[in-house]
């Protein structure tokens, strides 16, 4: 069964842990890796926490984005914005921002490295308790971006558990204000 169909077949199971798929066509590499993440808030809430402004409030001090468009910074569709990785610069593009549609989506390029998407894709559980699918695609765009696709893919690995303990922490407080 080709890495694709596996995914598949174990998300057509209900199962919530990180899939992954590592594709070798032609000569660079492709990985994908999906995962879930439980927040307990409403949609539009939760939308907030995976725009790029948002996320400021608990992705950590490495999420830093610097705008380019617009000015001042706002999470809208076409914004433009750069995130430092280590001693590289990723560009950002927000693709599709559609709450309607619940569904935003990224677009990164690491200059002689790799390119990537990011999909999020929202459902509502319950009034208060939204759930966001989150893929990674990463695709090399020299040899030395093969080497950066396997690692950043093995990080991808393990941030939905790490996404879903920031974003509990972060929300954790609101719960006692209740």
């Amino acid at each position: 069964m080709r890495p694709i169909g596996l995914m598949l077949a174990v998300a057509a199971c209900g199962l919530t842990a990180p899939l992954a798929g590592v594709f070798q066509e032609g000569n660079r590499m492709h990985t994908e890796t999906t995962f879930d993440v439980m927040v307990n808030a409403p949609l539009a809430e939760t939308a907030v926490l995976f725009s790029p402004e948002g996320e400021r409030a608990w992705a950590g001090k490495h999420w830093d984005p610097q705008f380019l468009y617009p000015l001042p910074a706002r999470d809208q569709q076409g914004a433009v914005f750069t995130i430092n990785h280590g001693p590289v610069k990723a560009v950002w593009v927000v693709a599709q921002r559609n709450l309607e549609a619940r569904h935003f989506q990224y677009v990164y390029v690491i200059s002689d490295l790799m390119v990537a998407t990011i999909d999020v894709h929202f459902q509502v559980i319950d009034p208060a308790t939204t759930k966001a699918t989150v893929t990674y695609a990463r695709t090399a765009i020299t040899p030395e971006g093969d080497e950066h696709v396997k690692a950043m893919t093995k990080g991808d690995q393990t941030a939905g558990k790490e996404w879903q303990a920031a974003i509990d922490t972060y929300l954790a407080p609101r719960k006692l204000d209740k």
